[in-house]
């Protein structure tokens, strides 16, 4: 669910748009609109809970900043896309649930081959958080920081660190990892 308040400024030169907004307190997102831009709103489903996303477009020479705050739940049964700014607040709000976070590219045979079987597991395991990332070049950044060499890799976090890792379409040592993680 999002929450956007749209707020119009005089500052730095720009002009107040003709619309009418109600005024800003801080730690709000604000927007600051010129007239000559047509503005449609816009929710960013990747973004994470409690970060904030901003977006800057530029028509006519001005520049239109939105920013907004989003929460992104991974809801148990089901596999949820994280991105470089959800990640870590799930990981942190699971708690002591087991989480399963499947790397993948969207060019990847294997990863095709095992995401209906991903899928499944999700359905099977209710107390564990299964999560997916697309490591394209907007998630490098936590490709790299988890330590991605192949794909897909499976990694296992239990008390926010990683205690296990699954390389390769290997449905059977994926089963067996989560497993031990959650019994042990």
């Amino acid at each position: 669910m999002a929450l956007i308040q749209l707020c119009s400024t005089s500052s730095s030169g720009i002009r107040p748009s003709p619309t009418s907004f109600p005024s800003c307190s801080s730690g709000l997102p604000t927007v600051n609109k010129d007239p000559s831009i047509s503005f449609s709103g816009f929710v960013n489903p990747g973004a994470g809970v409690g970060s904030s996303t901003m977006s800057t477009r530029r028509r006519k020479g001005s520049v239109l900043t939105v920013r907004s705050s989003m929460e992104t739940v991974a809801t148990v049964g089901q596999v949820t896309e994280v991105t470089n700014d959800t990640f870590w607040p799930i990981v942190n709000s699971a708690g002591d649930k087991t989480v399963v976070l499947d790397m993948y590219t969207q060019w990847c045979g294997p990863c095709k081959v095992m995401a209906p079987k991903y899928e499944e597991l999700s359905k099977k395991y209710l107390d564990v958080v299964f999560l997916k990332l697309d490591c394209n070049k907007d998630n490098r950044p936590l490709a790299k920081e988890l330590g991605l060499k192949v794909v897909p890799t499976f990694k296992i976090l239990k008390d926010k660190k990683i205690v296990k890792e699954v390389t390769g379409a290997k449905y059977d040592n994926l089963v067996q990892a989560i497993d031990t993680v959650r019994s042990g």
